[in-house]
């Protein structure tokens, strides 16, 4: 890993100039900062998502941590477990009883619904994606993302308690099933009329999935190996009009489709896909990926997702300059922020690139002078473009315990290394 060197930053070719040279002092400050704001973030969650009576996290948290809704979604259900476990097994600080605790109480929250997904019953449907405290199921979340989220749960549970994760690739394998051979578990009808298409959203997921299985486990880097190179080239089918643009959706054979679905942009899941890309990339020694997981993944969506009059990323945009038709893609959400503060620090973290470490500070300042709640803690999620609060709402059904706690935790572990601190394994 790179350990910090002092550097002048010169003109870079995205406009930005620079002339300060970035101190150990201001790399420190990140550090800090982030430290405190993950510590307080967690607090928040452990203070006020934790149901006590029926088990499980509530998710609709209100701006001072109330609940507001008995839902629990099942995709943040999930999620939560597997963030808590992640910050038990490798932060010395959060190594409590509590943090675990709650991990195996969500995962016994969890557990029932399971049974479609590890049964040999010949036709596997997906989870239900919705709770109430009684854990009845009231909706059905027919989205990868309630399944990823269950299976990087399993994993990471498993893992935590040393046993052979055989139930999470179970899950795995039905998933890559799912994608790669039959979608007709996930309870969607296939209309005549549409399009088949390349949502750049499910290679990622994937991808981000064997990742996590390929931690520490050689047997099983090697069983998803050709779905990792899979991912890779599912992706990479996203870089369009001849490397000037990522596109959200394309054929599946790689091409741009038409209308406002093809035109579609979403700068936020570019930036995290590059950072997967580039995990990917430097795990593997590829060094031409790492190339184009910097330039073409994260330099150029920021590039055309920053709001040079306010500031921020916006959510949406088309590619042609058209007005998108999504009602909100001109507010500032904290999850894009979120993906761009990894995808830069990281990207300077392997490759010394002044301008990288310039992005992330030009992120870093907007976004922890907008986002944070001074007076209760956690995120606010929702911004209009001026970057103000618009829905004041902690968790609700796509915001839980998993963005900003995953951020400030990989930035304050990139950070000590840059900083040659030690790390806990």
């Amino acid at each position: 890993m790179f350990v910090f060197q002092n550097c002048t930053f010169q003109k870079c070719n995205t406009g930005v100039i620079s002339d300060k040279t970035m101190s150990k002092t201001e790399l420190e400050g990140f550090r800090n900062k982030i430290r405190a704001e993950l510590d307080r973030t967690v607090d928040f969650w452990v203070k006020h998502s934790h149901d006590q009576e029926y088990g499980g996290f509530f998710t609709c948290l209100g701006k001072d941590g109330t609940p507001y809704d008995d839902l629990k979604y099942v995709w943040l259900q999930g999620r939560q477990v597997w963030m808590y476990c992640r910050l038990y097994r490798t932060v010395d600080r959060f190594r409590t009883p509590e943090i675990l605790q709650a991990a195996k109480a969500g995962k016994k929250k969890l557990k029932p619904l399971f049974h479609s997904l590890v049964t040999t019953a010949p036709k596997r449907q997906c989870g239900p994606g919705m709770q109430n405290n009684q854990t009845d199921h009231v909706g059905l979340r027919t989205e990868l993302h309630t399944e990823r989220v269950k299976q990087l749960k399993l994993f990471s549970l498993n893992k935590e308690e040393s046993g052979h994760p055989s139930e999470a690739v179970r899950v795995m394998d039905q998933i890559v099933h799912w994608v790669r051979v039959d979608p007709s578990g996930l309870g969607r009808p296939e209309m005549p009329g549409a399009v088949p298409l390349n949502a750049m959203a499910v290679p990622m997921m994937l991808l981000c999935l064997v990742d996590q299985l390929e931690e520490g486990r050689g047997e099983l880097a090697e069983k998803y190996s050709e779905l990792g190179q899979w991912c890779v080239q599912q992706i990479l089918q996203h870089v369009q009009r001849d490397g000037t643009a990522i596109l959200e959706n394309v054929s599946k054979d790689g091409k741009e489709l038409s209308g406002c679905q093809g035109r579609h942009q979403n700068p936020g899941h570019a930036l995290e896909a590059g950072w997967f890309l580039l995990q990917y990339a430097v795990r593997h020694g590829d060094e031409g990926l790492k190339r184009t997981a910097i330039e073409k993944f994260m330099i150029l969506p920021f590039h055309a997702g920053w709001d040079q009059q306010q500031g921020g990323l916006f959510y949406f945009l088309d590619v042609d300059g058209h007005c998108p038709t999504q009602l909100e893609w001109s507010m500032k959400l904290w999850w894009p922020h979120c993906e761009a503060l990894i995808a830069f620090l990281m990207g300077y973290t392997e490759t010394s690139d002044p301008r990288l470490l310039e992005r992330f500070s030009q992120v870093y300042s907007y976004t922890f002078t907008h986002f944070p709640d001074s007076e209760h803690g956690e995120w606010f999620g929702y911004l209009n473009r001026k970057g103000e609060v618009e829905l004041d709402f902690k968790g609700g059904p796509f915001k839980g315990f998993f963005h900003v706690p995953r951020c400030l935790y990989m930035c304050e572990r990139l950070l000590d290394g840059l900083l040659g601190k030690p790390q806990a394994s």
